[in-house]
């Protein structure tokens, strides 16, 4: 089993294999553009519906519930953490959003955010996704680096839960970046390679993680809810309001609604 196999190693390169097992989906999820060169845009929108569902449940059930419950163990009041934490994490992508140049899909060139510069429009449409891949990427690494610090509310099935389902959500979202770049007239290869390069960020960051909170067990409910933070921030500034874009609400919807259920019941069944 992937559990038993993972206790074999240190926390850091646990942490390291789950977000290449993210990363990875990402990939398999890109490679759909050898078989497709669109997609239609009621399946985007639940594509990325079902990312904000999936990411959404993750906040709670992953990330800011064991938070809580780990400073109330320290006798410290269990919302300080909560929301120092995730207003931070909020605050962190805030500026990272103001300052990398990104585009969000379906907008014009004229419409990309952060530093103006004459990147091509390609190179924007994967910033976009690699920014909130950021949290993503640092919240696994959290998750296995509270396993580490021995912390009773945390457990090793819990921090794979975690990082299954933000597998399962990156690869819509690897889709969502190839097809739409394959019918920009860029090549199936080209498409494929940008779109896996946008999960990239996440080893890294989930390295990053787990190592600092195995370093400084102090910050583990400030680190948990500032991952939190980080991908509500992601959710509610971009993934809900694209997949809201046209008369398909109800399919984008719906799409939120099933990653929730299947991020929450990852997460309860398995932690």
């Amino acid at each position: 089993m992937i559990i038993d196999w993972l206790k074999d190693f240190n926390p850091v390169v646990q942490a390291l294999f789950a977000t290449l097992f993210t990363w990875g989906l990402t990939a398999l999820g890109a490679s759909l553009v050898f078989l497709f060169k669109s997609i239609n845009r009621k399946v985007l929108n639940g594509m990325l519906g079902f990312a904000a569902g999936v990411m959404i449940a993750a906040s709670f059930w992953s990330l800011l519930a064991p938070a809580i419950e780990m400073a109330e163990q320290t006798n410290t009041p269990g919302w300080i953490p909560a929301a120092v934490g995730f207003l931070a994490g909020g605050a962190f992508l805030f500026s990272v959003d103001r300052i990398l140049p990104h585009l969000h899909l379906s907008q014009p060139i004229e419409k990309a955010e952060g530093i103006k510069t004459s990147w091509q429009r390609s190179i924007l449409l994967v910033l976009a996704i690699t920014l909130h891949n950021i949290p993503e990427g640092l919240a696994v690494g959290v998750a296995f680096g509270a396993v580490a610090a021995d912390i009773p509310s945390a457990s090793l099935a819990g921090a794979v839960a975690l990082a299954i389902g933000i597998g399962i959500q990156n690869f819509p979202e690897g889709a969502a970046v190839s097809i739409p770049l394959r019918r920009e007239g860029f090549s199936r290869f080209k498409s494929f390679m940008y779109g896996q390069m946008s999960g990239i960020v996440e080893p890294i960051a989930g390295v990053i993680g787990a190592f600092a909170v195995i370093s400084m067990k102090p910050i583990l409910p400030y680190a948990l809810s500032f991952a939190a933070g980080a991908m509500i921030f992601v959710v509610v500034e971009e993934l809900i309001p694209e997949s809201q874009q046209d008369s398909n609400t109800d399919i984008a919807t719906i799409g939120a609604m099933i990653g929730f259920v299947i991020m929450m019941v990852l997460d309860v069944a398995l932690g």
